[in-house]
């Protein structure tokens, strides 16, 4: 198996885990579970990139570090991070279909208690065109959303850690 990916597939597994953890937390303490899973993705796929990518410098290569070996091991561990996460929160709107309803309300209620403000800033055909959307959004839709939003961020910080965590030489 690549270094890289035995490096980072555990790093990965973890952190998507924990944020399907903390999704079904969230909604168990009454809150909007895909706004905070997104939010708790933000604090928890940096700490996971940093540990991964130091850890396959430190372990998996003999202390050197390149760039594209930290944009790498980066990418692979954002994607399982975020493959987890949308997978597992799937899983849990598919067994738990209250769940779905609840979150799908919610963003509708949302967007009509703010619809003078969207109509006056992008029109009212947008505005019909986004209502449309709630109303026609599947559970695959909140889950894929969430992937995107782990992926997102994952770039950003991979490449700021990579950078931070190069080491060319020993």
């Amino acid at each position: 198996m690549n270094r890289k990916l035995l490096a980072s597939y555990k790093f990965g597994l973890i952190g998507g885990v924990f944020c399907v953890a903390a999704f079904v937390v969230f909604k168990l303490l009454g809150m909007d579970p895909t706004k905070l899973s997104m939010l708790f993705g933000y604090f928890l796929i940096p700490f996971f990139l940093f540990i991964g990518i130091k850890f396959y410098r430190n372990q998996g290569n003999h202390g050197l570090l390149s760039f594209s070996d930290g944009m790498s091991v980066g990418f692979l561990i954002y994607s399982i991070i975020g493959l987890v996460s949308g997978l597992g929160i799937w899983i849990v709107l598919m067994l738990s279909p209250s769940l779905y309803a609840e979150i799908k309300m919610q963003k509708i209620e949302i967007l009509n208690k703010n619809k003078d403000l969207i109509v006056e800033q992008v029109g009212l055909k947008s505005f019909e065109t986004t209502s449309e959307s709630l109303l026609n959004m599947t559970t695959l839709d909140i889950a894929t959303n969430d992937f995107i939003w782990k992926i997102i961020p994952g770039l950003f910080f991979t490449i700021i850690i990579s950078i931070i965590l190069r080491r060319n030489f020993k």
